[in-house]
């Protein structure tokens, strides 16, 4: 009897359809890791423009929508979102930042927050 050497074609299948399984349970799990990532540095900047609203405020007397803010979105998460600001003048005097989701991303849905502090959707948050 002849030994052979190698990997028989039986033996490759089997780890092929291994591989398989193993990426297609890992995949999505990725993906949603991925996106869990982008929010988070969408509220991350969320978190700066209240901020710098709020500078603004103590500085102009008045809060600020994104043209007289001056506030630009980092390549990647302006790839993921994008944002809106609006002023309220109250009284009290208000504002709402807005980061609607874009391409892959918008299963997220849109994430707003506002001088207040309040955060929606909770569940996002």
């Amino acid at each position: 009897m002849v030994k052979s050497k190698g990997f028989t074609l039986i033996e490759l299948m089997i780890v092929l359809v291994i591989v398989a399984v193993l990426a297609a349970i890992a995949y999505p799990s990725y993906r949603e890791a991925v996106r869990k990532g982008h929010r988070r540095a969408a509220q991350s900047a969320m978190m700066e423009i209240v901020n710098q609203e709020h500078q603004y405020f103590v500085a102009n007397r008045a809060y600020a929508d994104e043209g007289t803010l001056g506030f630009g979105l980092d390549a990647d998460l302006s790839q993921h979102y994008t944002f809106t600001i609006a002023p309220d003048a109250g009284p009290p005097p208000g504002f709402t930042v807005t980061f609607t989701a874009i391409g892959a991303q918008a299963q997220d849905g849109p994430l707003t927050v506002n001088g207040a502090g309040v955060k929606t959707p909770a569940e996002k948050w």
